[in-house]
């Protein structure tokens, strides 16, 4: 037998052999026949184990498209609803980093200051503090041991910033200052208290005038605690018998509210003057979140000049769900370029 047969054959069974390893709703998900529509793809997320899925599609020079499936609440039978407010997570990542840049351009901050520069109450429980710069905080190059990998928290999660930041006071930091990178929530939480000091008032007030207010973005809000409850949708994680809906974990936001940002941050609308340089130096332009209960995807995909968000609301202890939320994801982005290639 040839070399090259027998490496296909080696390959062949490798590939076999790893399905083993693969959960096979994943590998389920994966091989499936693509669904034509995307509301097609979306009831499939819901038959591979989503108990609710959000779709917002905006292509440039059409109305924009809402696509749902499944429940917005299991327990009272309310279907999934296009406009329901969900917990969007690491994504409010974006809008930390645009009020950056825009504190940079006024001035009110420097990317090379350091922590101890606006909370000198922290030399000695950081470490490196006078060496980790605002640049190196936005980056996820800090070395700042991440509050929300701390021993099972997310069994019980902190309700306030102090409380999650006393978790890694003392700590060692996991490397020095720009020599890695780790994706790290406590660099976010430094940033927000940063904010607030140089503001003299709460961040979010910034965020609210200078981000939402400018885009006309109605329906994202800082907390549970702003809305009316029953229009977040709910959240589930898979062996924990309760609604995650009330806990407050972060901002809450549409799905179209998060397209608009998404378009507006690629396009440099949301920005004035050099902030647009400014952010690009320091950060990216789409993002993924996860909180217990929910997972969110948005992203801009320049060759159809589109915005596609996608909310799932079930999560589970081995992230899994994480993995099948991009699948489904990619699926939906495929449906979308053979309809939009065939239209062409």
């Amino acid at each position: 037998m040839k070399i090259k047969g027998i490496l296909r054959i080696v390959l062949i069974l490798g590939t076999i052999g790893s399905l083993f390893f693969v959960p096979w709703i994943l590998v389920k998900a994966w091989i499936l026949p693509l669904p034509e529509t995307v509301q097609a793809q979306a009831n499939e997320a819901i038959d591979n184990g989503f108990d609710g899925i959000i779709i917002y599609v905006d292509k440039a020079g059409n109305p924009p498209e809402y696509f749902c499936a499944g429940w917005h609440d299991k327990l009272n039978q309310i279907p999934a609803k296009p406009h329901a407010l969900f917990k969007i997570a690491s994504i409010s990542k974006l809008y930390t980093a645009i009020a950056i840049a825009k504190l940079v351009n006024h001035g009110r901050l420097s990317l090379n200051n350091a922590i101890t520069d606006y909370l000198p109450e922290l030399a000695g429980k950081i470490e490196y503090a006078d060496r980790i710069t605002i640049n190196m905080l936005v980056q996820h190059r800090s070395g700042i041991p991440n509050y929300t990998d701390t021993e099972h928290y997310w069994a019980s999660p902190k309700t306030s910033r102090d409380e999650n930041l006393e978790l890694i006071l003392g700590l060692p930091a996991n490397f020095k200052p720009d020599e890695d990178y780790e994706y790290c929530n406590t660099n976010y939480l430094l940033l927000s208290k940063i904010m607030d000091k140089t503001l003299g008032y709460p961040y979010f007030q910034f965020i609210q005038h200078e981000i939402l207010n400018k885009l006309n973005l109605n329906h994202t809000y800082q907390s549970i605690k702003n809305v009316d409850i029953d229009e977040v949708m709910s959240g589930y994680h898979i062996g924990h018998p309760y609604d995650l809906k009330a806990d407050d974990l972060g901002m809450i936001a549409t799905a179209e509210d998060v397209g608009v940002i998404i378009r507006a941050l690629n396009n440099g609308t949301v920005f004035e003057g050099d902030e647009q340089k400014i952010y690009a130096s320091m950060y990216e332009y789409d993002h993924k979140g996860w909180v217990p209960g929910y997972q969110s995807i948005a992203k801009y995909h320049k060759e159809l000049d589109m915005v596609v968000v996608q909310f799932t609301n079930t999560t589970d202890p081995k992230l899994y769900n994480w993995n099948l939320a991009d699948i489904e994801y990619n699926r939906i982005l495929k449906i979308l370029r053979k309809t939009y290639n065939n239209a062409d």
